[in-house]
């Protein structure tokens, strides 16, 4: 009977030992993701500092507070290229909501497909599929713009949204599938039994439960045409579609060095609706992704 209290003491001991070395352990990881996040804000840091400094200052001085603000910066930038800025900023807009669309409904009803209907060679086509998140695009590049140059649609956002229709974007049918996978079968059923077909399902029951990972979806996609450069280098060559990425490389190709200024301050407010998504749906990316979009 001895035995059951020394135990006691014994493990009382261990865990409150555990317990007060929590908030140290704590207070080293908080240090660390500080530090770490200082890092990575410095360059945004800079680049918003350096949009307020003159042209001789923006790499002679290093710090983040310069000797006096340069509004002009904002002012030549946003008028440079002979148009105002708001046109490019439409421009990408327009691109980025024609994309996120293309991918919600094509990729949602591909991976209801992969994940639910019975096909000859399902599973071939779905490793097929996978397969494609790992080809660059370099190595379709070429092929694509034959096939695009040949069709008349060069010079046109065509090449960047068509594809989209037809769930090219393999990540996200992967990132789909995986949702509905978890979704309880016995749902389809009971529809079924009351004569509900495939596409009713898919509109009544497979889209409204695949909500977060649609809200996932729609914001990396935007995210990333929004961010996209070299797909838009490729087939847009007209000024009045330039995009705010396609604008920012103009912009410091018409003066070169020159222009550093004005092309930093509209670096600047390009990021701020990115910033802002983040801000917003910060809550949302990180669930739809850690608690449903990649449950497997």
């Amino acid at each position: 009977m001895s035995t059951t209290p020394m135990w006691t003491s014994r493990h009382a001991t261990s865990i409150w030992s555990r317990t007060r070395a929590v908030p140290g352990k704590r207070l080293l990881l908080h240090l660390s993701l500080s530090a770490g996040a200082l890092l990575m804000l410095y360059p945004i840091a800079w680049m918003i500092a350096s949009s307020l400094k003159a042209e001789n200052e923006i790499f002679a001085d290093p710090g983040l507070v310069p000797s006096y603000i340069e509004i002009q910066n904002y002012i030549e930038g946003w008028f440079s290229l002979g148009q105002p800025f708001t046109g490019f900023f439409l421009n990408s807009l327009l691109l980025c909501t024609a994309v996120v669309a293309g991918n919600l409904v094509s990729c949602s009803m591909a991976a209801y497909a992969f994940a639910r209907l019975r096909f000859r060679a399902s599973g071939f086509w779905f490793a097929i599929m996978l397969g494609t998140i790992m080809l660059p695009y370099h190595v379709t590049l070429i092929p694509q713009y034959t096939l695009f140059f040949n069709l008349g649609w060069v010079d046109t956002y065509l090449p960047l949204i068509v594809p989209k229709l037809l769930a090219t974007d393999g990540f996200f049918v992967f990132l789909f599938v995986q949702f509905i996978r978890g979704i309880p079968i016995e749902l389809e059923e009971a529809a079924r039994v009351d004569g509900a077909g495939s596409l009713r399902i898919y509109l009544t029951i497979i889209l409204p439960l695949l909500r977060p990972a649609l809200v996932t979806g729609a914001l990396f996609s935007f995210l990333w045409t929004y961010n996209d450069f070299f797909p838009q280098l490729v087939y847009i060559s007209d000024t009045g579609l330039y995009t705010v990425p396609l604008a920012l490389r103009t912009l410091l190709d018409t003066t070169g060095d020159s222009a550093w200024g004005p092309m930093l301050a509209m670096s600047t407010l390009s990021v701020v609706p990115m910033i802002a998504i983040f801000v917003f749906f910060q809550r949302q990316i990180v669930e739809g992704i850690a608690t449903s979009g990649l449950k497997g």
